[in-house]
Order: C-alpha cells, then sequence, then structure tokens
C-alpha cells in the first residue's frame, strides 16, 4: 500500500524547464503531488542535452537532466498548435498548480496566461519564474543563473581578495528561486484550499539572489558602505575560515566567545582570551589580519585530519575541505540517505535524494527522471476519462 504524501491528490502542470522551475516541481513531487511535465515535441527539456555525463541506462539523459525531474510524467505538446494548447487547457483544468518559467508574455501568446487558466479553474495557483520578474525595468530582459550572480552582487563577494570576483560552483540563484517559489506556491494553495481563490506568483531570479545576501545585504544597508570580498573568511565573524596546515587546508568556524577561548586553550595561547585586541568578536573582526596570521603560524605545523578532530574534541566546529566525491560517499552521508537508487530501464542508477525530514509523510522517489514524452498516452487516457 502507497503511503499517503503531504501533496497526494494535489497535480502539477509543469511548463518550466533548465533548473529554478524543475527544482521547485521536483519538491513539490518529492512530497507526493502529481507532476505533469510539458515538453517540446521536438527537443524537450534544453538540459536533456546537457552532458556529457549522460546515464548508461539511456543515452538521451543527462546527469543534469536527472538530477532534477524526478517523480514527473512527460507529456509532449506543441504550445504554438491548437492542439497543444487545448490539451493543455483540460490537463490545467484539473489541476491545482501551474509552474512555467517562459519569458514574460509568452504564455499569453499560447492562451495559457494565469488570466487565461483561472477562467476555466478559478482555483489556480499560478507560479510564473523569470530572471527580473512580471514587472520592472528589466522585466523583458532574459535572466540566467551566472548573469544574475553578476548583476546581483554575489559575484563581487566571491572568491579570494587578489583575484578577480567569481561565480559559485553551482547555479545558487535558480536553486534560491526554486526554494522560495516552493514555500509561495504552498502558501498560495493553503489560501486556495481555504477560499477557492487561486493567485498569481511571480518569482524572481534576481529577487532571490537579492534576498538571498542575506547578512552581507543587510551589513550594506546599515553601513552605507560596500561589501568587500573576503575570500573564504566571514565578513562579520573570525576567526571563521580556512587555514592552511601541513598537508592541505581545512576550515574552522568559531562563532561566539566562548569558542575562542577554547582554540585559545588548543593552541596554547590563553593570553589572547583577555587581549582587547581579540577577547570579543567585534576587537577580533577589527584586527582580523594580524590574527589570522597568528593563527596560522600553529596550525601549519600539523595534518588538517590532526585539527579538525583536535577542535571537534573540545567542541569547536571544524571540518575538511572535501571534493564532491568525497562528500557524497562520506559516512555520514550514506547514514543520511542523500544518495539514493532509482530503477531506469531496468537498471540503477543513483540520484542525490530529498533533503526533506519529515517524520509522517516523508518524501519518496516513485518515478524516475522521465524519457521525452513517456507518458503521453498515459496522460491522454486519463483526460479521455474525465471527459
Amino acid at each position: 500500500m502507497t503511503q499517503q504524501q503531504s501533496l497526494s491528490g494535489i497535480r502539477v502542470l509543469d511548463f518550466s524547464r533548465v533548473l529554478a522551475g524543475p527544482f521547485c516541481t521536483m519538491t513539490l513531487g518529492d512530497l507526493g503531488a502529481d507532476v505533469i511535465k510539458v515538453e517540446n515535441p521536438l527537443t524537450g527539456d534544453e538540459t536533456r542535452a546537457w552532458g556529457p555525463p549522460y546515464t548508461t541506462t539511456d543515452p538521451a539523459l543527462s546527469a543534469y537532466f536527472c538530477s532534477i525531474n524526478r517523480n514527473k510524467r512527460s507529456i509532449t505538446l506543441d504550445l504554438k498548435s491548437a492542439e497543444g494548447q487545448a490539451i493543455a487547457k483540460r490537463i490545467a483544468k484539473h489541476a491545482h498548480i501551474v509552474v512555467e518559467n517562459f519569458k514574460v508574455g509568452q504564455m499569453k501568446s499560447f492562451g495559457l496566461d494565469y488570466d487565461a487558466l483561472r477562467q476555466i479553474n478559478p482555483a489556480i495557483v499560478y507560479c510564473s519564474i523569470t530572471g527580473f520578474g512580471q514587472t520592472g525595468l528589466l522585466k523583458n530582459q532574459p535572466g540566467y543563473d551566472y548573469m544574475i550572480q553578476a548583476m546581483s552582487g554575489l559575484m563581487s563577494i566571491t572568491g579570494d581578495t587578489d583575484r578577480p570576483p567569481s561565480k559559485v560552483g553551482v547555479a545558487v540563484a535558480d536553486v534560491f528561486t526554486g526554494a522560495f517559489a516552493t514555500n509561495a506556491i504552498l502558501a498560495a494553495l493553503r489560501h486556495a484550499e481555504r477560499t477557492g481563490e487561486g493567485q498569481q506568483i511571480d518569482m524572481a531570479l534576481f529577487d532571490s539572489q537579492i534576498v538571498a545576501l542575506v547578512n552581507v545585504a543587510s551589513n550594506v544597508l546599515i553601513s552605507g558602505q560596500d561589501a568587500p570580498r573576503y575570500g573564504n573568511e566571514h565578513p562579520n565573524i573570525v576567526p571563521y575560515q580556512s587555514f592552511k596546515a601541513s598537508d592541505q587546508s581545512f576550515v574552522i568556524t568559531v562563532g561566539n566567545d566562548q569558542q575562542f577561548q577554547k582554540l585559545c586553550t588548543l593552541l596554547n595561547i590563553p593570553h589572547l582570551t583577555t587581549d582587547p585586541d581579540y577577547a570579543t568578536n567585534s576587537s577580533r573582526v577589527n584586527n582580523r589580519q594580524a590574527l589570522t596570521a597568528l593563527l596560522s603560524e600553529h596550525f601549519i605545523h600539523n595534518t588538517a585530519s590532526y585539527w579538525v578532530e583536535r577542535c571537534l574534541s573540545v567542541g569547536i566546529p571544524a571540518g575538511a575541505i572535501n571534493t564532491v566525491k568525497d562528500a557524497l560517499e562520506h559516512p555520514h552521508s550514506q547514514s543520511r540517505d542523500l544518495v539514493q537508487q532509482v530503477e531506469l530501464n531496468q537498471q540503477l542508477i543513483e540520484l542525490v535524494g530529498s533533503p526533506l525530514r519529515m517524520s509522517q509523510t516523508p518524501p519518496t522517489i516513485r518515478y524516475p527522471p522521465p524519457q521525452l514524452g513517456q507518458h503521453n498516452d498515459e496522460i491522454m487516457k486519463w483526460l479521455d476519462e474525465l471527459s
């Protein structure tokens, strides 16, 4: 018997592709929603071809596509045709949520914008995801994660201080937007269930990345001064950074004065705990360069694993700088089931699972990433049975 999940019975009509939208709809699917992914009949979601690597079970499925498209059924529709638009509307009539990330105005040209769909389904929750939003000076400008990282200020604070600005290694603006969109959708869904009234949600990568600057943006607003680039250091906490050991670098995160006192005891430099230049976090921030140099002289004489073990033994958060492969294979990752096996074409592939841990309605992987148009017949049969 299949366990009921939080979103069992909720249907999502998913017009999105690439990353932000599919990340959002995958999360909804993990929570039990029936996600119907609409794809172009000729090419499908662009990320199907974003490889290598591709799965060995299906050379048309890239690892990129697999990372964000489990728990979905794929139907191919030509949204420029009257037939494709009509089928999309039939699905929308029985859907609770619509997610799309076309450029502003594109869905209206298909006759599938919010105003059109709410005429046939007043309770529909309709989420639009774009680079810069449905309003504003840049609403018609395309927006991809890399340029959003640049324009939002994120790149200006990322990277070593003596090197050019750098992007983050993952498309975080897309991921943040997908996560924020999921929150907004669930809130709007609750309102729709309570009142029968749907609504349109306007999500922008630019907005989400600005919000995700959190304390750095607040520092600028409060101080009136622009944010410098700190490399692997923290703008508001010291020492909260990487240090070189004798073999490799490692990270310590001293979050308060008590932890700093423990660190000083560990390094046999207890006099720093009463030194006015270092006794409080504020003083350490003001004197970060001198303190960093002093600590570096101690850390260089032993291995990273030695220092991580010693720090953890006295309650100071510390960690190795793992590769992605190291992190995925870490015993803790295994104990948390972060890597899960999914059957695809009678073979097993590995995917990163959901981070959501719920005692009563945990996320599950019910469908592997779909082949293009894999569920055309199944979905059309369902529609015919409803009519």
